[in-house]
């Protein structure tokens, strides 16, 4: 894995954050709210206090991923602990995009990373140009990809997105029918609902 989060762009050109500085934080959408926060540098983003699924089932899995994605962030040696976490978008046991407000080990390290969970591998972004956690997820997806085309060949690379399963062609194949049924069938469907919700 990498040593600092991988930074991301929406367009999914990776920067390196020993390069390229510190950076702006991203701006989120929530799945429940589109409540605009004065005191934080995003809008939109739910405390972690306020989640809440469709009924107490889906509720108990986003508390599940909620916990994942804490306990995924804080094994990094750069990550010295959360100062506050919130919710960006998710469905039960299919994907969360959380957002967290870490106490960074180094002035390199961002203070705020997106982090995506689920029935996908784990992984933390730092997303310049992100509008919104449909941008992170999407920007998670671009990545993910790229990792899947060095499987395929039993390829890795430092430079794409680190995956903690084998970079195997059976792996690729696997991940790939997840992020397909992530982008065609969860993106244009949930959040464009949810964004009509939020406007009712």
């Amino acid at each position: 894995m990498f040593d600092q989060p991988l930074r991301v762009t929406v367009t999914g050109v990776a920067k390196d954050p020993e390069t390229e500085g510190s950076g702006e934080t991203p701006r989120g959408v929530s799945k429940k709210a589109g409540a605009m926060s004065d005191d934080l540098p995003v809008s939109g983003v739910m405390p972690i206090s306020r989640l809440a699924g469709d009924d107490d089932a889906e509720t108990q899995m986003l508390r599940k991923m909620e916990t994942k994605a804490r306990d995924f962030i804080n094994q990094f040696e750069w990550c010295e602990g959360i100062r506050e976490f919130y919710f960006g978008a998710g469905v039960g046991s299919v994907f969360a995009v959380f957002l967290a407000q870490i106490k960074p080990a180094q002035p390199s390290i961002d203070e705020y990373l997106w982090i995506v969970v689920g029935d996908i591998p784990s992984a933390y972004l730092v997303t310049d140009d992100c509008a919104d956690p449909k941008a992170a997820l999407e920007g998670y997806i671009w990545e993910m990809r790229k990792w899947v085309d060095l499987a395929k060949e039993g390829r890795s690379s430092k430079d794409v997105i680190p995956v903690t399963v084998p970079a195997t062609p059976e792996w690729a194949e696997t991940l790939a029918g997840r992020l397909d049924t992530l982008e065609q069938k969860i993106i244009p469907y949930w959040f464009t609902s949810t964004i009509d919700a939020n406007r009712e």
